[in-house]
């Protein structure tokens, strides 16, 4: 068994080996664990049921998931995106008064246009069409926004008050003071080296604060999961394409894009997946799990997935093969039967795993060509747009926008492609028809 995983996996070109994957695929799942039950309590807010939608969200995961492991061989994990969950709760069917069904609908629509596009070979040309400076905010996008989200999951920051828009959060409460003794615990591991220090800092950290009383420990271990029918195949397509709702859908399609293109890029870098011209080879593997996910997800009864940021802490703890992503997903699949545990743990053990990620890959900023302002701007609009607008879409669009403009300004259009220019295009109707 050992040797076929070895073979499969190629391990040992990619420099890793089974206990290491292994191990990866436990951090990665812990830092991910968390859209078990956030994603169903989200999308309660649409009228979804939490118990169905808790098996669709484990179910959606473990298919995108697999997909990744073994055909694209990639340690990422796949799962419901947040953000996007939140736009069908509080804007489609909250604000906009559409019923989660058809919101569903234009999930799988949004999930079939990726798959022609990605079967097509037209999404791996995308990201070839980006400029490496872009690139390069991606990385240090995703860490900023990684460490703030695990900032405001420690309760280290919080929302402001009398006019602030963020303030120190209540240092003085145990659950922080557990976060950042966790922190202070991975950092100190990892400075000395120590192989697992990141899970190791979140068992230890989880278990602190179960046996302190901090942290609320599981009513129980195992349960039977809930029962799918109530939303399984129950999206609207029809009621989908509607032209009224021609402004989600091209939401949803460019949201879905950008993130997973974010995502794809950062921690792949972070891999050392990237050839010499800064290109992935193989993108459209990723990309076809991605997007069979997002079809499957909306079948199951739940919102878009895709690629996620917390799979950098896995790769930082050594994943480096679909090996790891494996594991994720068959510890998902544990989570339909142990889920009351895999809730159970804090933010506090978590967030510090984050945060320690995020400070290690904003180190790409380095990178950007800070002296030419046409390159300098829109990397920075990336950057800064992706965590203060908490929309990881919403930045990289800020940044296909501006590339190609400055360069007209600066006499310097050659170095747009042309697809750059559909991209300026799709992004600009998206801040056009974004329903704000």
């Amino acid at each position: 068994m050992t040797g076929v995983l070895e073979n499969f996996f190629h391990l040992k070109e990619h420099g890793t080996d089974i206990k290491t994957e292994v191990m990866a695929g436990l951090v990665t799942f812990m830092t991910v664990a968390y859209i078990i039950v956030v994603n169903p309590a989200i999308l309660e807010a649409a009228g979804i049921p939490f118990g169905p939608s808790l098996v669709a969200t484990i179910l959606s995961a473990v298919f995108g998931t697999l997909i990744m492991g073994v055909y694209a061989k990639k340690p990422i994990a796949i799962a419901p995106y947040m953000g996007e969950n939140a736009f069908v709760a509080y804007t489609v069917v909250g604000v906009l008064g559409y019923p989660w069904q058809t919101a569903l609908g234009a999930v799988f629509i949004s999930g079939v246009l990726f798959t022609i596009l990605t079967i097509s070979g037209f999404r791996d040309k995308m990201i070839d069409a980006v400029p490496n400076n872009l690139k390069y905010s991606f990385v240090a996008g995703l860490g900023l926004f990684i460490t703030f989200i695990g900032l405001v999951n420690a309760g280290i920051v919080s929302l402001g008050v009398e006019g602030s828009p963020l303030h120190v959060g209540a240092l003085d409460t145990m659950p922080v003071a557990l976060a950042v003794l966790g922190f202070l615990l991975i950092s100190i591991l990892m400075i000395k080296n120590v192989k697992g220090s990141i899970l190791i800092g979140i068992i230890a950290t989880a278990l602190l604060g179960f046996v302190t009383g901090i942290s609320q420990t599981p009513d129980s271990i195992v349960s039977m999961p809930p029962s799918l029918t109530p939303i399984f195949l129950q999206l609207d397509i029809f009621g989908a394409l509607s032209w009224g709702f021609f402004a989600v859908i091209l939401t949803m399609f460019t949201m879905d894009l950008m993130d997973t293109m974010g995502t794809l890029v950062g921690v792949s870098m972070e891999a050392g997946y990237m050839d010499e011209q800064g290109n992935l080879p193989d993108m459209e593997k990723p990309f076809l799990a991605d997007s069979l996910a997002t079809v499957f997800a909306a079948i199951a009864g739940t919102t878009t997935t895709g690629a996620y940021i917390e799979s950098a802490t896995g790769i930082k703890e050594g994943g480096r093969t679909g090996l790891t992503a494996v594991v994720v997903a068959l510890l998902f699949m544990l989570g339909l039967f142990f889920y009351p545990l895999f809730s159970a743990i804090p933010a506090a053990a978590t967030a510090p795993a984050l945060i320690i990620v995020g400070f290690q890959m904003m180190a790409s900023i380095k990178k950007i060509d800070m002296n030419d302002l046409t390159e300098m701007v829109p990397a920075m609009a990336v950057i800064i747009l992706m965590s203060f607008t908490y929309n990881l879409g919403i930045g990289l669009c800020a940044g296909f926008v501006l590339f190609p403009l400055f360069k007209v300004v600066s006499g310097k259009s050659s170095e747009v492609k042309p697809i750059a220019w559909g991209l300026f295009v799709l992004c600009t109707l998206f801040f056009v028809f974004y329903p704000y």
